[in-house]
């Protein structure tokens, strides 16, 4: 109302879109003599403090129809986003028959949720709702099944396909190779094309979309694109401002002129305002909650609160901020392997600073930098608005950084904020590699980021090499030790067998003195019961034996031929040769004698009055 001078806010909102919420625009009347600009003569005469680019008349409801207030939806079903654009005067019921035609599902089997206010049904008029213009619902449909394996399957194998967008720049004949993901967004190409053409996305002017492509939030795989490779014409509008009839008549193709929530204010620096103050509304009344909450206790809730707040005011493609206090941030940067190591970027937010809504929307959230961050960075963040929030960091400051860099940040003005610090770790010391103020771009952004990794990547090809050589040595340390330790394992192994075979031998050896003592006691036993040996004059009959031992040696004894064959084995044993081991023989004729009843005589065994007879141990 401030801005056109116009009482009726439906009446003022809808001059506004008409204009693409062009709050500069210099041509000529925009829909009727009381909404016109001031012209250069008119602003001259003017008052010099108005800074209103409308004329101030209030308007006549003769001249001014009242136009039907329109609002768009944007309705999420399983994995697809359908925009609904009606007017207020309509109802949900309407909503779901273009989403019946959209979704190819019957409207009395969807249910519609989203909706601010309690009750709503299908004859609801959207007017009574009281909604904003951007609305959010999604869509349940209990009654029907999942979609089925097959078609989830080959739509996840779409979107691991890669794209090649092959983009020409309209008015410089440039042509640009650009490879995607299946799963990356349309919005995500044309944010892309925006880095590379610096065409801002609402201001771009497309051909070559196929048909199919009627959402931004699309992916490419889903889109109708021609895999795997796919020409696109981009060039920018020749004018920001058209008339209604125009602006219908461009966009025809919903892509021809892209209209993006992300984009609407994305090139408002160029006018020297921020965001929240275009419509001379302070930027801190717009929004809702703080970015982290005062006196915040632990560390990690509050950056938990600070990453949903800054995706819910400048949307997901944001930096990956680091869930965790500050030491543990330390710890993930710069104390694993040296090829692990990365950068720290510390991100300092202000919500009074009129810089930041434009550094956060443009620089912190442009992909080139999203990107290049993820891939280098490890990025913590900390909200400066609260003063013991403030505090608090800047204790923190002082304890890993020193008083220096601390002075610094607290010297730092409101509106020199957001800043971006880039830290270095050290062996024994953190350095501050860069202090980045809120007024820069995304140009100068990037190359100060690059900087400070090449000074990293040199300090970081260092400590590789160093710790390559630490880990040689302790390598060749560990092989030593290994060598040794193996080297002494084989030694009291050999050790231990050779007490075992010593003990092994002097066991034995003991059974052989045992035994053989066991052998001399029944050898002396066996000699003390032999009878005596007659006499050759005895008046007896006397056998006269003469017995050769394996190694040759002969003895002899007499008996009387009435002793038992038994006389004979015990002398035999008494002399060492017990019969269980030899076997007497006899030579005419051959015989085994230790095979005789040992009770018969010798004179009963034929061995009378004179035998020769020889030992042979048994087998």
């Amino acid at each position: 109302m401030a801005c056109t001078g116009i009482e009726n806010i439906d009446e003022a909102i809808t001059l506004l879109e008409q204009n693409n919420w062009d709050l500069v625009y210099g041509g000529d009347t925009l829909h009727g003599p009381a909404y016109g600009p001031t012209s250069h003569s008119t602003a001259a005469s003017s008052t010099p403090s108005s800074s209103s680019a409308f004329r101030h008349v209030v308007p006549s409801r003769q001249i001014v129809e009242r136009q039907p207030r329109m609002l768009d939806f944007r309705v999420e079903y399983r994995d697809r986003n359908v925009d609904v654009v009606l007017e207020d005067s309509s109802t949900v019921g309407d909503i779901k028959h273009i989403l019946e035609n959209e979704l190819q599902i019957p409207a009395t089997k969807m249910l519609l949720k989203g909706w601010k206010t309690g009750d709503v049904d299908d004859s609801t008029v959207l007017k009574t709702l009281h909604l904003p213009k951007n609305n959010s619902l999604y869509v349940l449909t209990p009654d029907l099944p999942p979609p089925s394996s097959s078609h989830s399957g080959a739509l996840q194998e779409s979107l691991n396909q890669n794209f090649m967008l092959i983009v020409t720049h309209r008015e410089v004949q440039r042509e640009y190779n650009l490879n995607f993901s299946g799963s990356s967004t349309i919005q995500e190409v044309k944010r892309n094309v925006y880095d590379l053409t610096s065409i801002p996305v609402r201001h771009q002017l497309w051909e070559g979309w196929p048909p199919s492509a009627t959402d931004d939030s699309m992916t490419l795989a889903v889109s109708g694109l021609t895999f795997p490779c796919h020409r696109l014409t981009v060039g920018r509008r020749s004018s920001p401002v058209q008339t209604r009839e125009q602006s219908e008549e461009q966009c025809t193709d919903v892509h021809m002129v892209s209209d993006s929530d992300g984009d609407d204010f994305e090139d408002a620096t160029e006018f020297g305002v921020d965001d929240g103050e275009m419509f001379g509304v302070a930027s801190s009344a717009l929004r809702k909650s703080p970015m982290m909450p005062e006196n915040a206790e632990n560390e990690g809730d509050a950056l938990l609160q600070f990453t949903a707040e800054f995706s819910s005011r400048y949307g997901d493609c944001h930096p990956v901020y680091f869930i965790g206090s500050l030491e543990a941030a330390f710890q993930e940067a710069f104390y694993g392997k040296a090829r692990d190591r990365k950068l720290l970027a510390i991100y300092l937010h202000h919500d009074e600073s009129v810089l930041t809504n434009v550094f956060c929307s443009q620089m912190l959230c442009a992909e080139s930098i999203v990107s290049y961050l993820s891939q280098n960075f490890i990025t913590w963040a900390w909200d400066m608005t609260k003063e013991a929030n403030r505090a608090r960091f800047l204790t923190m400051c002082t304890r890993h950084f020193g008083s220096v860099v601390a002075q610094t940040i607290r010297t730092q003005k409101t509106d020199q904020f957001p800043l971006f610090l880039i830290i270095m770790g050290k062996r024994s010391s953190n350095e501050v590699l860069n202090v980045i103020q809120g007024n820069t771009t995304v140009d100068e952004l990037m190359m100060r980021l690059m900087a400070a990794m090449e000074i990293f990547s040199a300090q970081q090809q260092e400590d590789i090499k160093d710790e390559d050589e630490r880990e040689a040595r302790e390598n060749v340390k560990r092989e030593q030790d290994e060598a040794y330790r193996i080297s002494l394992e084989a030694d009291r192994a050999k050790r231990e067998a050779q007490e075992r075979e010593m003990a092994e031998q002097f066991r034995l050896e003991q059974i052989r003195k045992e035994q053989e003592e066991e052998r001399e006691a029944i050898r002396l036993s066996l000699e003390q019961s032999l009878p005596p040996e007659p006499k050759e004059e005895s008046t007896e009959s006397v056998s006269k034996l003469r017995i050769r031992t394996p190694s040759g040696e002969f003895f002899e004894r007499r008996f009387l031929a009435s002793s038992k064959l038994q006389v004979v084995f015990d002398f035999v044993a008494s002399k060492g040769y017990p019969w269980e081991e030899y076997k007497l023989l006899g030579t005419f004729p051959r015989r085994d004698v230790t095979q005789l009843d040992p009770n018969k005589s010798l004179l009963e065994v034929k061995l009378y009055p004179q035998e020769t007879l020889f030992l042979e141990a048994k087998e």
